[in-house]
């Protein structure tokens, strides 16, 4: 049962996920309920099915959803072992009675009826915040995820390109059926749009640079760092490909205030320096976030 984090009923951890479940159940739902499934967006997944049978012969989207989540996640745990546990059952569970509640109180018209593109926009915000909330909780959303991973083990494809494999195909089957061209690119908005919701949650949004310099003025470079950004760096010993020669390269974390003024301080000493700057999606150590604080949310 490796795979599956337990928490001890009613416990603070237990109130705390299943809070967090609850909450993500309703954002994913309001998003659905409001603004995609009323637009034909079709953002892959299970509840991407389940919107194209809706359109197409009238079935309850959340009713749908479940029945194809159940036998997903118990074919899952089959072929992967214990790795859903009773969080995700609950998680779709309620998602699939908010999204079938909701659309029994409010209807089929969308909250921004003649703007699909905003739809798209806001119902993957929404739908993103919910599914950060989901993992945030350590469970999954069920669906479409179980059947990549089935077919991850299968392949031995990486997870990423099967999980976009299938919802590029969910996509195109609602493109068919609606008969719509307009349905792929309102669709491919969403999808991105909750990726980006969800790496926001989970990693937040201050975005650290990792920058690698390579200077004759390496000694000057590292004092100005640990002097005056009170930062760390490390100084890895490398060698030239075109000469063979040994040369210092120095490893640093920087905010990009720092970053942009340790710039103008290296052209200012060393124009002929090499710097590549990247952009760190998640900074964990002293300094920066802690991994204990990390591991706590």
């Amino acid at each position: 049962m490796a795979f599956v984090v337990k928490h001890k009923i009613f416990s603070k951890a237990w109130f705390r996920a299943y809070s967090l479940i609850f909450i993500g159940a309703l954002l994913i739902a309001t998003g659905y309920t409001f603004f995609i499934t009323p637009h034909k967006i079709v953002p892959g997944g299970v509840y991407g099915i389940s919107i194209i049978l809706h359109h197409s012969f009238g079935t309850p989207v959340g009713l749908v959803a479940l029945l194809f989540n159940i036998p997903l996640t118990l074919i899952g745990i089959k072929v992967l072992g214990p790795r859903f546990g009773a969080k995700t059952v609950t998680g779709f569970m309620l998602t699939s009675a908010f999204i079938d509640g909701m659309a029994w109180l409010w209807g089929s018209t969308a909250l921004l009826n003649d703007d699909p593109l905003v739809s798209a926009i806001f119902g993957g915000a929404i739908i993103g915040l919910g599914v950060g909330l989901f993992f945030k909780a350590k469970a999954t959303c069920g669906g479409t995820d179980v059947m990549a991973m089935m077919l991850g083990k299968w392949t031995g494809r990486p997870l990423g390109q099967l999980m976009m494999l299938v919802d590029s195909a969910i996509v195109l089957i609602g493109t068919i059926a609606f008969a719509d061209w307009a349905i792929p690119l309102y669709s491919l908005i969403a999808i991105f749009v909750m990726g980006k919701t969800i790496d926001g949650l989970l990693e937040g949004l201050h975005v650290e640079k990792v920058a690698f310099i390579i200077s004759q003025q390496h000694d000057i470079i590292c004092k100005k760092i640990i002097q005056d950004y009170k930062r760390g760096a490390t100084l890895i010993e490398a060698e030239g490909l075109f000469n063979g020669s040994s040369r210092p390269l120095i490893f640093v974390v920087l905010n990009r205030r720092e970053l942009s003024m340790l710039q103008e301080f290296i052209h200012d000493i060393d124009p002929k320096a090499f710097m590549v700057s990247l952009n760190a999606s998640e900074t964990l150590g002293k300094g920066f976030r802690s991994l204990e604080e990390k591991i706590k949310q």
